[in-house]
């Protein structure tokens, strides 16, 4: 089984719900296209849901990489959801725990978007 996505809309913020595999072929290819339409879209700020991702190989990780830079090329954001504690350790483990902001609940993971458009003082 390849990944699932479902797209909701709060706020001004779009989660996408992954479920599923996330893996060379079909689900890379899943989330690339989807993360595209919602780009082209004029989606800006992006929240990956990944808690019912069961399993995430190296292209997946690649994808994932691809889908921030995506999204930031863009103007916007992308930031991940409810990771699976084997994802989690593989973030950790290739050092991109560095380059996504992640969050364990979505209010905190909504929160932050409100202030990331503020200017630093």
């Amino acid at each position: 089984m390849s990944v699932k996505l479902t797209t909701r809309e709060q706020d001004d913020v779009t989660i996408v719900d992954a479920s599923g595999r996330l893996t060379l072929g079909e689900g890379t290819g899943a989330l690339r296209n989807k993360m595209r339409e919602l780009t082209e879209g004029g989606h800006a700020r992006i929240l990956l849901n990944l808690a019912d991702v069961t399993y995430i190989d190296s292209s997946g990780l690649g994808e994932l990489v691809a889908a921030y830079t995506t999204a930031t090329t863009a103007g916007g954001e992308m930031k991940l959801l409810s990771l699976a504690k084997r994802v989690h350790d593989l973030l950790k483990i290739t050092k991109l725990y560095t380059v996504f902001e992640t969050f364990e609940d979505e209010a905190s993971a909504m929160g932050s978007f409100s202030h990331a458009q503020q200017p630093a003082i």
